[in-house]
């Protein structure tokens, strides 16, 4: 797969994607987000991915949008809201079945630190900065940032980032709870490979497709009882199947368990229930 301005590999069961525009601090382009999109596609349909690592090449993750063309020309007045092109990232991301890691190597400003949001666990290095830089802008936040933003850190911090518009440090992005590690830059994709390769070992890939999804779409259910129906239903799929009864003898034989479950070919026949209907 040829790719100008990312690079995509597989390892040990775990895809990483690095933006590779160093001399731009890897600024976002469309042909960056386009090819964002292909390798995502790819990782989703490949069934020997279990995890993705998303990380920047050089001293950046992601230094925003590429703004050297200068200011954009307005939409017209009767436009539809739907014409934010870096959204699709997280809204692709929001749909997709495995885990996304963000090992978040330098700067992560605007889109750079907007498109993490929608990935599962984000570290970073002792260089992280980050900036929700969008009021100092001049412009709307983007990549559906209002509403994920606030579900991982709490209102009130989310405000008071978006307000001021200013960069901060590693230390502050921990103690606010948008990073979950701060690690060493030369320990960070070590870590991030841990983490990732812990999840591809030891994990049946149809229960994390549902535990991803039934966690991100539950943020938006009225009522717990939907969450139960869901795992009920989820509960009786898995009985009796193959990684089901892997689980158990695997526990009972006190032995790392072998899953053979494939996301493309034995999820349930209710998944992707919040598509049911369309």
């Amino acid at each position: 797969m040829d790719f100008e301005e990312i690079l995509y590999d597989v390892e040990d069961r775990v895809a990483t994607i690095t933006l590779h525009r160093p001399e731009k601090l890897n600024a976002q382009t469309g042909q960056m987000t386009a090819e964002l999109h292909q390798a995502f596609a790819a990782a989703e349909t490949d069934d020997d991915v279990r995890a993705v690592i998303v990380t920047g090449a050089g001293r950046a993750f992601c230094a925003g949008s590429d703004m050297s063309a200068g200011p954009r020309e307005p939409l017209p007045g009767d436009a539809p809201p739907s014409g934010d092109g870096t959204a699709s990232i997280t809204m692709r991301l929001y749909d997709f079945p495995k885990p996304v890691i963000a090992a978040i190597n330098g700067a992560a400003v605007g889109f750079g630190v907007s498109s993490t949001l929608a990935m599962d666990i984000r570290i970073c290095s002792t260089a992280g900065r980050f900036g929700f830089v969008y009021s100092q802008r001049g412009i709307a936040p983007e990549s559906a940032s209002s509403w994920f933003l606030p579900r991982i850190v709490g209102i009130e911090q989310a405000l008071s980032w978006m307000y001021s518009g200013k960069v901060f440090g590693a230390d502050e992005a921990l103690a606010g709870g948008l990073v979950s590690e701060v690690v060493d830059p030369e320990d960070l994709l070590e870590r991030a490979h841990e983490i990732a390769e812990e999840i591809a070992t030891l994990t049946s890939p149809v229960s994390i497709a549902f535990i991803r999804q039934s966690l991100w779409k539950g943020l938006g259910v009225s009522h717990p009882s939907e969450a139960q129906e869901l795992e009920s239903a989820m509960t009786r799929a898995t009985r009796g199947s193959e990684d089901g009864r892997e689980g158990i003898l695997s526990f009972l034989e006190q032995r790392p368990p072998e899953f053979t479950s494939k996301v493309s070919a034995d999820m349930p026949d209710f998944y992707p229930w919040w598509k049911q209907g369309e």
